[in-house]
């Protein structure tokens, strides 16, 4: 197997407590290869947003490490770009200035980060809105601004928190087909966490089960489906059967995770 392009390697996070220490991460290992997308799954609070910090470099493990193309992340980067939940978009900027907002903390040229917003604005549909701010925009074509604003840094890995939690059913569908569309073509390594097991298996290669109290590592599996994904392919046979062996698996966790509670 190819080194890959990002490693998590025994990581544990703890936080002060009222008893002591509550240990959150416990040990984690999981690994990216370079141009694969994968997803991490797992029932609230078991930890998916902190271990997405860490790799971020927001925060630091207890132990363990995080390797980039092997090397430690000490802190955060310009290799990784973050796309959250909430679109984190500055309301006084137009979209292209929202866009090219890194490239011109970056020193970037001014020619060349206009050209490079314009190709990221065309890659995510939004090269007519270019002037507008974000008061004038739909909450999916927010996260499209934001997911631009990401890709234009290039970085080399894509960290994305529960992207389109706060899209209505019908939008965060349409986002999950365009999130593959932009994958395909920009072949960006990416990393996303949801607790949507449905939109995990129509948007991953393979995906993580992260068990809740403290967040383990609990199953992996490879998602074997056509590079091309539609609609249509949720309604296939193949496709549910994946994501009830998710399902079923996430409630085992959650059923095991009650039962240790006093």
């Amino acid at each position: 197997m190819a080194i890959p392009e990002l490693q998590v390697c025994n990581l544990s996070k703890s936080f002060p407590s009222a008893t002591g220490q509550t240990l959150v991460l416990d040990r984690i290992n999981l690994h990216v290869q370079h141009n694969e997308f994968v997803c991490m799954v797992g029932a609230s609070g078991c930890g998916k947003s902190t271990l997405l910090s860490i790799i971020a470099g927001l925060e630091s493990p207890t132990s363990g490490e995080v390797l980039l193309d092997g090397r430690r992340v000490e802190g955060p980067g310009a290799d990784r770009g973050m796309v959250f939940q909430g679109y984190t978009l500055y309301p006084w900027l137009t979209v292209e200035c929202n866009v090219e907002f890194g490239l011109k903390l970056k020193g970037m040229a001014v020619a060349e980060r206009r050209e490079r917003t314009q190709y990221y604005l065309e890659v995510v549909g939004l090269t007519k809105y270019a002037k507008a701010l974000p008061k004038q925009l739909s909450g999916g074509m927010k996260q499209r601004v934001a997911i631009a604003r990401a890709l234009a840094n290039e970085p080399q890995v894509l960290l994305m928190d529960e992207p389109f939690g706060a899209l209505d059913a019908q939008t965060k569908g349409l986002m999950q087909e365009f999130m593959r569309e932009i994958w395909s073509r920009t072949r960006t390594t990416v990393l996303l966490i949801t607790h949507d097991v449905e939109e995990a298996v129509f948007l991953g290669q393979r995906i993580y089960l992260l068990s809740s109290c403290p967040g383990r590592v609990a199953c992996e599996w490879t998602i074997h489906l056509p590079d091309e994904r539609t609609y249509a392919l949720k309604h296939t046979e193949r496709f549910q059967r994946l994501k009830l062996e998710v399902l079923d698996e996430l409630r085992a966790e959650a059923l095991r995770t009650s039962e240790k509670q006093p």
